[in-house]
């Protein structure tokens, strides 16, 4: 992953939820690069994003943290100590305290569940807290919801986690860099959120460096 893709200063930490919305291949990408780019991950998953991993992956993610975090560094290799895991009731965990919050916090994908906690500012799991905490902290916050078509009580809780300061980023490739695979289309979307991070990457093509023709 190379070249300057944002001024922003990569953070040093990002918290990394996955919810129960279609589109975890964005996640799992998401991991990937953030662990390649040498970024500390705290990852929480919801009950929800296990069942739509196994659907929409075949992927089976383990209900107990030290599993999942084995499975996963099976996966992705990583530096030591780069990826931790938590239980979505892991209220012990730094992310869940604002005297120890993570630089910065996804939720990739993000369901309307989680959506609209977020928007009433609820904290009923660790996934929940940890955004609350984000926002009362001023620390950036991305959600990347997938969900068509969208109700006005959608478009209402949009608009108030907006206004609360997080960053909404849908889940919606463009198509001006011609993409030729699904990864093409997963990576147009993960690039944005990187650069959001602040987190230098080079996964997709750029307006402007794409061949005209």
């Amino acid at each position: 992953m190379t070249g300057a893709a944002s001024p922003r200063t990569a953070p040093r930490t990002v918290t990394l939820a996955f919810t129960g919305a279609s589109g975890m291949a964005y996640g799992l990408r998401l991991l990937e690069c953030l662990l390649a780019a040498r970024v500390q991950v705290a990852l929480v998953y919801s009950q929800a994003a296990q069942i739509v991993a196994k659907q929409e992956l075949d992927l089976a993610l383990p209900a107990r943290p030290q599993d999942a975090a084995a499975l996963l560094a099976e996966r992705y290799p990583a530096a030591p100590g780069l990826l931790r895991v938590y239980g979505r009731d892991d209220w012990y965990a730094p992310i869940a305290s604002g005297s120890s919050p993570a630089d910065a916090m996804v939720v990739c994908p993000c369901s309307m569940g989680t959506l609209a906690a977020v928007a009433c500012g609820l904290a009923d799991s660790l996934i929940e807290r940890a955004a609350d905490v984000a926002l009362k902290e001023r620390r950036t916050l991305v959600l990347v919801p997938r969900e068509t078509p969208l109700s006005v009580v959608h478009l209402e809780n949009l608009t108030r986690v907006a206004r609360a300061g997080a960053v909404v980023l849908p889940a919606n490739p463009g198509f001006y860099h011609r993409p030729e695979r699904v990864e093409d289309l997963v990576d147009f979307v993960v690039a944005r959120v990187l650069d959001h991070l602040g987190v230098e990457n080079e996964i997709s093509a750029r307006w402007g460096r794409v061949p005209r023709g």
